[in-house]
């Protein structure tokens, strides 16, 4: 018997899928996440649900190392070198404002102070050429400080090094031979993000070398650990692209994991809107800490080929999510005689007052034991007894302050929670010309499918659904990813000149590089495939939408150009609202996509585990806009495909619990999905 495992590590809680080969069958389970020592966790939830590490054929997991140590302003110590005379471009950065009307705005504080900039002669022009030769002597005179200053990671971030990368390539040479007895983490911003923008990329070179040696030393230890169970395959990793990679090439491109744990929904969402006929889907994944947004558009996963992490630009390929501080164990608290509501949160330690553990204060999921909307004795799989009492002490001395009684100001944190979740959808719906009622809200997350019908009134959703396994479905979601390899050229090419057979070549050669890359992470060619875009604007514009291409060779047909420049006008007329298709067009960059599929896991027709009636069981009083209601508490895996069912319901399963409002009914589809409509009659 051999299984496929996936793992999600989150703040919280650790979540793990597993696929059982034999049986075509899945089983998830959770565990808290252990902070002082995360291996702790993982094997925590690995052992609820697979005896032993030999037995598994495959194994991802998304982390969050990297971002935490960014947000946390734990990474490495870094040392930045640029070219002669452009030490303070990462200072100066960009003078436009995301927020331009927030008079507290503020630049977020550079990751590298200026006096830990230095500088080395050379210079090559815009095509390539070299006009200076590289100072070795000050590189060398960079590596001695390095060392005699303590730092632990170097980005090299030279002029025009995406068109002709020999004077970093150089300079890495110079380094790694000068601190070869030293643990310094070496990074050439061409390797990071070989693109144009200066700035942009040497903010993704100093990324990378900013969280690179946590994501080195996390990913060695879990190897280590995992080796030593036994475990005999390679470890893999999911990408921020929402691709997967294994832990050696992580090792080498730390960036590209900044966003690994959340991705694995957005994928997850991918397969189900898929399963469920429909093409777009908004995927809300709600933990203990935090809230993240994700879409699904025309089936496929919103990809943005630039973005930002905690304010810093970074080019690379990432699913588009926005993130907020609300989960289960934010904090509720009173300010300026008010009630807020996050961003900080209990964590897993000591984590809600319920918990047990010594937490004090309000939280969400506080407020939800005060409602009644969680089972005590079956929370997270039976693997943990909420302190119901703990919870009415935390709620009621914050309404104690405020002066209302605790199961108004639960409702009230509920409420507010919520409000902020739904504005977070409409930062990624509403603010690009995209109507939430024409989605479906696909909720997980160990406390999403608990606010998601709310969330959905707020919005004007009609339809909410709840996946299996929505605790862990950002685990579910690697399951069914592929392996990833983006690459980039740079092709300045105004249309009237364009060169189609350069550019074809350029394309063949990009699209040989990526199939490489597949090799030697062991897809198979019958595998492998590869997908080809272009960067285009119009003359005149400086940014760009990405336009899809057919296949490395389309550039050589005769109306190529045409083809091109209406599907770019078609892009800008959806995105933009307006279009100008006689314009002249521009090519700025040749994209490059490398997707290798791995073996499938078959969806399985559900049905009930074991035959029990999920009506025979207990009720409970669930408040519901104030009032109580008495409320049947079913257990999922007892429910049947086919079964429809009026609200008021609480649902509880293994790893998270469904809350269904009077005013809604639910319907269990073939896959065992529960699908939630507003305005059902209770």
């Amino acid at each position: 018997m051999t299984y496929r495992v996936a793992m999600d590590i989150g703040g919280t809680f650790t979540d793990v899928v597993a696929y059982d080969e034999t049986r075509g069958t899945y089983i998830a389970a959770k565990a808290p996440t252990t902070p002082g020592d995360l291996a702790e966790g993982v094997f925590a939830a690995l052992g609820r649900v697979v005896d032993d590490p030999a037995a598994i054929s495959f194994f991802v997991h998304g982390t969050t190392q990297g971002l935490n140590a960014l947000l946390e302003r734990k990474g490495a110590r870094v040392l930045l070198l640029m070219s002669a005379g452009m030490r303070d471009i990462y200072h100066i950065a960009r003078g436009n404002r995301d927020r331009m009307f927030d008079l507290h705005y503020r630049k977020p504080v550079p990751l590298v102070e200026r006096r830990a900039t230095a500088e080395a002669g050379g210079r090559l022009d815009w095509r390539g050429e070299e006009l200076c030769p590289l100072d070795e002597d000050a590189v060398r005179a960079t590596a001695r400080r390095i060392r005699a200053e303590g730092y632990t990671a170097v980005a090299v971030s030279f002029l025009f090094s995406y068109v002709n990368p020999a004077h970093e390539v150089r300079a890495g040479e110079i380094l790694a031979e000068e601190l070869k007895d030293e643990d310094v983490m070496i990074v050439l911003s061409h390797q990071v993000a070989s693109e144009w923008r200066e700035y942009e990329r040497t903010s993704s070179a100093v990324l990378d070398a900013y969280t690179g040696p946590v994501v080195r030393r996390y990913l060695g230890r879990i190897e280590e650990r995992f080796t030593e169970r036994g475990l005999g395959v390679p470890v893999q990793v999911m990408q921020s692209s929402g691709g997967v990679v294994n832990a050696d090439f992580a090792r080498r491109n730390p960036l590209q994991t900044l966003l690994s744990g959340p991705v694995g929904g957005t994928m997850g969402g991918v397969a189900a809107a898929a399963l469920l006929g429909r093409p777009n889907a908004i995927c809300v994944d709600m933990g203990g800490t935090s809230f993240d947004v994700s879409l699904v558009l025309d089936g496929r996963p919103d990809i943005s080929n630039e973005g930002s992490a905690d304010g810093f630009p970074v080019l690379m390929p990432l699913v588009n999510l926005h993130t907020i501080g609300a989960g289960g164990g934010s904090i509720a608290y009173m300010e300026a005689g008010g009630l807020r509501v996050g961003p900080e949160s209990a964590g897993a330690v000591p984590g809600p007052a319920c918990y047990g553990r010594g937490g004090t204060r309000a939280t969400v999921t506080d407020a939800n034991a005060v409602l009644g909307r969680v089972d005590p004795e079956w929370f997270a799989g039976g693997h943990m007894t909420l302190d119901v009492e703990a919870a009415h002490r935390a709620v009621g001395e914050l309404a104690g302050q405020l002066g209302i009684e605790p199961v108004e100001l639960a409702g009230g944190i509920c409420e507010v929670a919520n409000a902020k979740m739904a504005q977070a959808i409409r930062t990624l719906t509403v603010e690009h010309g995209l109507e939430p009622g024409e989605f479906a809200l696909l909720a997980f997350g160990g406390a999403g499918p608990m606010h998601a019908v709310e969330i959905a009134r707020e919005l004007g959703v009609e339809e909410v659904v709840v996946p299996r396994f929505p605790g862990a479905f950002s685990a579910w979601g690697m399951l069914g990813t592929e392996v990833r390899r983006d690459l980039t050229r740079q092709f300045f090419t105004p249309g009237d000149v364009l060169d189609g057979a350069a550019m074809a070549q350029a394309l063949g050669e990009l699209q040989a590089q990526a199939l490489a890359a597949l090799a030697e992470q062991g897809v198979p060619a019958g595998r492998s495939r590869v997908e080809h875009a272009a960067d285009m604007r119009y003359e005149g514009q400086d940014y760009t939408l990405t336009v899809p291409l057919d296949a490395a060779e389309e550039p050589l047909h005769e109306d190529f150009l045409a083809r091109a420049a209406a599907r770019f006008a078609a892009l800008h007329e959806r995105r933009y609202g307006h279009a100008t298709p006689d314009a002249p067009v521009e090519f700025v960059t040749l994209r490059t996509t490398g997707l290798g599929s791995l073996p499938e896991t078959e969806p399985t027709v559900y049905g009930p585990q074991d035959g029990q009636d999920p009506w025979v069981g207990r009720t409970k009083p669930v408040v519901f806009g104030g009032r109580a209601y008495e409320t049947p508490v079913l257990r999922r895996e007892h429910l049947a495909a086919g079964d429809q069912f009026a609200g008021p319901a609480v649902i509880v399963e293994a790893t998270s619990t469904t809350v269904v409002p009077p005013d809604a009914t639910v319907a269990v589809d073939p896959h065992g999905f529960l699908v939630v409509k507003l305005g059902g009659n209770a």
